[in-house]
């Protein structure tokens, strides 16, 4: 019998995800639809496949939309975060699996009791980050317990970054991700982490100037600052008595500082419009944030304003994307100064088609055994193929792909609104990611806790 998968949204993350369902199709007996209201992006060998169907799919034309998910075993949702509560409750109405890599939204969490009752699975949060950070954390987290352990301290970063080869620019950094998310990065309240057991909390002037530094072997310096709410996952991780929790965003050295300049501008705002943006040059851009004068330039503004010396690195970067420019211009009508500013970024931040991308991933496990204080790194990096073949889309959509055949096939067979952190989950998924060569590298160094030395100021 024919397991019939339907994967809503054909985006960027999707191509792995596609690719790893086709190929064990005929083994698996799955028929994959994929729905989308562009089909045009659908790739041309997927489109081509005997097991796949493509479909125009509008999830707000609610006939189409649970029609589609009626057809189907279970439903992989692709979309933007904020659309999942539409699959999801068609999911429960027609009894249907659901697998998203998204954060769990409080709508989806409350449908848990009738998602039980129903026997059904809605696992969430099974991409890079979310998804590969909970399995890789708890799999040693377990283990360490496993052995008598007491978790003392938990550090978690991950970054999508541009791979070496194809590090070209002054910022170190292209988008491999959304772009809007990066612009947006941090706005989303407050940074809450716990630090040798005292609450910490940097709001969002702050953030990009309180950094914590690290070595990934073979790959250099890098950097993190944190993210929202560190301690979201201190109790679905059992860490009560942690005393250090601190998740956080990586960077190359040097990126915070040189962001930190358009979060005190006010570029990244995305709470009013612009008058004029269609036509308003990057330079005028930049000056809308500026006091008047009647000889200044706008270059010796900003620096003044910002208190930008001129040998500072930082100058170069921002020359770097032709902030000045007369000639360039917004082009977006009613724009907000985000979307001016990630219109003016995609110019120089986008990947060429076949430049690589890189995940890096590193946890810090301090902890006691046997009246000893201990600590394990484990560090991940994986490098994309091209433009299309990404690592970002590898390592968020190959645990979904994983997931939703695990769930198929019943070796994942817990029902309930949930995430990656049992073993019944992450262990088969972790071992099929390491032969698709997404695998960890674990260091034993000496417990130094959290280093507040670290960061600046």
């Amino acid at each position: 019998m024919v397991r019939k998968i339907l994967v809503v949204g054909a985006g960027k993350s999707t191509a792995y995800l596609l690719d790893y369902l086709l190929e064990k199709s005929s083994k698996e007996r799955l028929h994959i639809t994929i729905g989308d209201v562009n089909t045009a992006a659908v790739a041309d060998h997927i489109k081509s496949h005997e097991n796949c169907t493509v479909v125009t799919l509008d999830i707000f034309k609610d006939n189409q939309r649970k029609k589609a998910v009626e057809a189907s075993d279970l439903v992989i949702s692709m979309l933007p975060a904020r659309f999942h509560i539409k699959i999801a409750e068609d999911c429960l109405a027609y009894k249907k699996h659901l697998v998203t890599a998204s954060y769990v939204s409080s709508e989806i969490k409350a449908l848990n009791d009738e998602v039980k009752k129903n026997n059904l699975i809605f696992m969430n949060e099974i991409g890079l980050d979310p998804g590969i950070d909970h399995m890789s954390a708890m799999q040693v987290i377990d283990r360490i317990r496993d052995q008598g352990g007491k978790i003392l301290l938990f550090e978690s970063f991950c970054g999508g970054l541009v791979a070496p080869e194809h590090d070209n620019n002054l910022w170190n950094y292209k988008f491999t991700w959304n772009p809007r998310n990066v612009v947006l990065a941090g706005q989303g309240g407050t940074a809450k982490f716990i630090q040798e057991g005292t609450y910490k909390y940097i709001p969002y002037h702050r953030l990009f100037r309180r950094t914590e530094f690290f070595e990934v072997e073979g790959y250099g310096k890098f950097e993190g600052y944190a993210n929202r709410d560190s301690l979201n996952y201190r109790d679905a991780y059992g860490l009560q008595d942690a005393l250090t929790i601190y998740r956080g965003t990586m960077r190359r050295v040097g990126f915070s500082k040189a962001w930190n300049i358009f979060v005190q501008l006010g570029a990244t705002d995305d709470t009013y419009t612009i008058e004029n943006s269609e036509d308003m040059s990057y330079r005028e851009f930049i000056n809308l944030f500026l006091p008047y004068s009647p000889t200044d330039s706008v270059e010796l503004k900003l620096r003044h304003y910002l208190k930008i010396d001129q040998d500072d690195n930082v100058w170069e970067k921002l020359l770097e994307l032709n902030l000045f420019d007369d000639s360039k211009y917004i082009g977006i009508p009613n724009a907000t100064p985000a979307q001016a500013l990630q219109k003016i970024l995609e110019d120089k931040w986008t990947l060429g088609t076949n430049e690589k991308d890189m995940i890096v991933m590193y946890h810090k496990f301090g902890y006691e055994l046997n009246g000893q204080k201990k600590q394990t790194d484990s560090k991940l990096v994986v490098i994309g193929e091209n433009r299309t073949h990404t690592a970002m889309s590898k390592t968020v959509g190959l645990p979904v792909a994983i997931a939703a055949l695990q769930i198929l096939n019943n070796k994942i067979s817990t029902p309930g609104v949930q995430i990656p952190i049992s073993k019944e989950v992450y262990e088969p998924i972790l071992t099929e990611l390491q032969t698709l060569r997404i695998n960890f590298k674990e260091y034993e160094v000496p417990y130094v806790g959290y280093n507040e030395n670290s960061t600046t100021s």
